[in-house]
């Protein structure tokens, strides 16, 4: 395939699912009218990433996996014959999870994670956490993609990235919630450039707590034969503004740049890291002090 399109839809929420669901699906009609292969919900977009202090409270304000807001999306995706990601608190288990449902142009559900690096010393210290990074083939009509998934503060830990790209990940998928600025975009400028892999970041904009748009996509392409230099691998950087905004990855470029640079894989020394599995080893650093 040549490319794939990406529409990040960095858009404020609504007060309640069904708000969310209608914004939502509007939303991925327009992404389809503007060419998307793909379109991308920030963090949490069930609650507008509201974390209630109650238990109960948010515990009623999770949906499970088959949930009929869930499920509307899925259909969306069938109908437009575009490829959705929504992202939702999931009812999972003792404690609520932060994740993301990617269902292809067919309906079905082809890459489902929740978030492993929760924020504990905030307010998902009341979430639970995933255990795993996983990737999926994801087919469009102009070929089969293979993306990943980080969620927000996983961008923060290079582990993430890498057991993406450890897993064939070509375009990693990052919904997000928080200001993002020069720091917080040079770690997904990072995490591309040392992975040769694309990355699309959609985070609510301004006008959402916390939040300040700057959605943006890193095409992991540094080098190109003819280029004396090195490249600017930021496809787009948006405003704080909320909007539909298209990140076009050129697939057959970064194929063609993975298979003949020197980073990724290709020469690491996996025997010389051992001390990353040690938890023995004492933390260097103090922990900030947990919040409820």
């Amino acid at each position: 395939m040549e490319h794939f399109r990406v529409a990040l839809l960095q858009l404020r929420s609504g007060p309640s699912l069904e708000e969310n669901r209608k914004i939502g699906l509007e939303a991925c009609r327009r992404a389809k009218a503007m060419g998307a292969d793909l379109a991308l919900f920030p963090e949490m977009w069930s609650t507008g990433y509201t974390i209630a202090e109650d238990p109960a409270e948010l515990q009623a304000a999770a949906i499970p996996a088959g949930h009929p807001f869930l499920r509307a999306f899925a259909g969306c995706a069938r109908e437009l014959e575009m490829a959705v990601g929504v992202t939702c608190l999931e009812a999972d288990g003792p404690q609520p999870k932060n994740s993301l449902f990617v269902y292809d142009r067919h309906g079905n559900m082809v890459l489902h994670y929740a978030k492993v690096h929760t924020c504990d010393f905030g307010e998902e210290a009341r979430l639970g956490r995933g255990d795993a990074f996983y990737t999926a083939d994801l087919d469009t009509a102009g070929g089969t993609v293979r993306i990943g998934a980080m969620i927000c503060y996983d961008r923060e830990f290079p582990e993430s990235a890498r057991l993406l790209m450890l897993q064939g990940a070509e375009v990693v998928l990052v919904p997000n919630a928080c200001p993002m600025e020069i720091n917080r975009l040079s770690q997904l400028r990072g995490r591309a450039y040392e992975n040769m892999m694309a990355i699309a970041t959609c985070n609510y904009p301004a006008g959402q707590p916390d939040c300040n748009g700057h959605s943006s996509a890193f095409d992991g392409v540094a080098y190109l034969p003819d280029l004396a230099g090195s490249r600017d691998t930021c496809l787009l950087e948006a405003g704080e503004e909320e909007g539909i905004y298209l990140a076009d990855f050129d697939m057959e470029m970064l194929r063609a740049y993975r298979r003949s640079e020197v980073h990724g894989n290709a020469y690491r020394r996996p025997e010389c890291y051992g001390a990353l599995l040690d938890t023995s080893i004492e933390e260097p650093f103090r922990r900030p002090d947990r919040r409820p």
